[in-house]
């Protein structure tokens, strides 16, 4: 093992960087951070968090780095892997200290009893990503509560999106400027998907989407039915919302003897993994809430538009899942006479938006029952502040005492880039 460690230190200081395209999230400004933290980067995988290292180490001097990815077969799951590797910096460097950069670090059982150690007795810096919420700061041990800062990696967002494909929109004519919208409402922002012909895009997802599920899934929680947890992903990517209930029904009835148990168990792995966040009803009834149907919304518009069964009906389903993914924290609102909203905006228990999404390029093209929900949801709730993001109109809506604004999807993901 040791021998393992040190070639694989010595190849990460020897082999240059891959080309790398800079994004807007820059760890180095956590590098010189004024309270010693474990830096935590977790997300989806293939989401950005390696390149996100490889970003820090150019910046402070690949020498001054040691990368570990955990899921190299030559690393043993073992925590004394961990303690042999300040050993083996030792040998190499004497006491020369290092900014630490260990990627999937979750596949080494107790890695956090290590890190402690290491952030309290060396002056070693400690830069960690992960797949997992588990290495969020909400979730982490209670040894490590207060100890870490957890940053979230997501795919690529419009303005990086744009960026990466050496695009200026202000450049740009609107034609072309909804051709690039389309692509990426479409093919997501992974960005090595963003980055490789149209031809490519589809293997490169399918080997992303059955990584995730071998890794992330069945051999991180040990599942034994593959085919239930399958079928389940299937169900939720060809269902804006669901219930616990009858997605048991729906699986039951494709002949699987299957609990609502496991399905919640199950559906807590994906949202776990961050393949998946949830919509749930914005009600003062705990108790509603949770009997409530949930909306679905995934990590990246890829997966629905390739695993889902008709792209052509899933337009307006792929912006409302755009939206989602450039919200921090949000509800939806249903009355008992089906009125409904998308997004549900809070601060604390105060509503302070109300939005809803709609693939139009016309006035015409505006439901009357999307504009109809917005007023009767402003009255209940309290809130005059109503939007409608549509694929390309801008303008205004009056209804009642309530002015709705228009506003175009590539003007919501360039305002709400955070």
């Amino acid at each position: 093992m040791r021998q393992d460690l040190e070639k694989i230190i010595k190849e990460w200081w020897d082999n240059p960087l891959p080309l790398i395209v800079h994004r807007e999230l820059d760890l180095f400004s956590y590098y010189n951070f004024p309270v010693k933290k474990i830096i935590t980067l977790v997300g989806f995988r293939r989401s950005g968090k390696t390149y996100s290292f490889f970003s820090l180490a150019q910046k402070i001097g690949k020498g001054n780095t040691v990368y570990i990815n955990f899921e190299d077969e030559r690393i043993p799951n073992n925590i004394s892997v961990l303690t042999t590797l300040i050993d083996v910096l030792t040998t190499l460097s004497g006491s020369k200290n290092y900014t630490l950069l260990m990627d999937e670090i979750q596949a080494i059982d107790g890695w956090e009893r290590w890190a402690r150690r290491v952030i309290e007795t060396t002056n070693h810096k400690l830069f960690v990503t992960g797949s997992s919420s588990k290495l969020a700061s909400s979730e982490l041990p209670t040894e490590l509560r207060g100890r870490s800062l957890t940053i979230n990696s997501k795919p690529l967002n419009f303005k990086e999106f744009l960026s990466f494909k050496n695009m200026d929109i202000k450049l740009l004519p609107k034609p072309k400027i909804l051709n690039l919208l389309h692509e990426y409402l479409k093919y997501g922002g992974f960005p090595e998907v963003v980055l490789v012909d149209e031809g490519k895009k589809t293997l490169i997802l399918d080997e992303y989407y059955k990584t995730f599920v071998k890794r992330d899934i069945i051999e991180r929680h040990k599942i034994r039915n593959r085919e239930v947890l399958t079928n389940l992903i299937k169900l939720l990517l060809n269902s804006p919302t669901y219930t616990i209930s009858k997605l048991t029904n729906s699986l039951k009835s494709l002949g699987f003897d299957v609990s609502k148990t496991t399905i919640s168990k199950y559906i807590s792995y994906l949202e776990e993994s961050y393949f998946i966040k949830i919509g749930e009803l914005h009600t003062k009834s705990i108790k509603n809430r949770m009997k409530a149907p949930k909306k679905i919304y995934f990590v990246d518009n890829f997966f629905i538009s390739k695993f889902s069964n008709n792209f052509s009906q899933n337009l307006g389903r792929l912006m409302e899942n755009l939206i989602a993914n450039n919200l921090t924290d949000f509800y939806y609102w249903k009355d008992y006479q089906n009125h409904e909203v998308d997004f549900i905006i809070r601060n604390e228990e105060i509503v302070t938006d109300l939005i809803q999404a709609s693939y139009a390029s016309s006035f015409d093209e505006i439901d009357e029952r999307e504009t109809r929900s917005l007023v009767k949801a402003s009255k209940e709730l309290k809130c005059n502040s109503a939007k409608i993001i549509t694929w390309n109109l801008k303008g205004e809506i009056k209804k009642k005492k309530l002015t709705i604004k228009l506003i175009p999807l590539t003007e919501f993901l360039l305002d709400m880039v955070q």
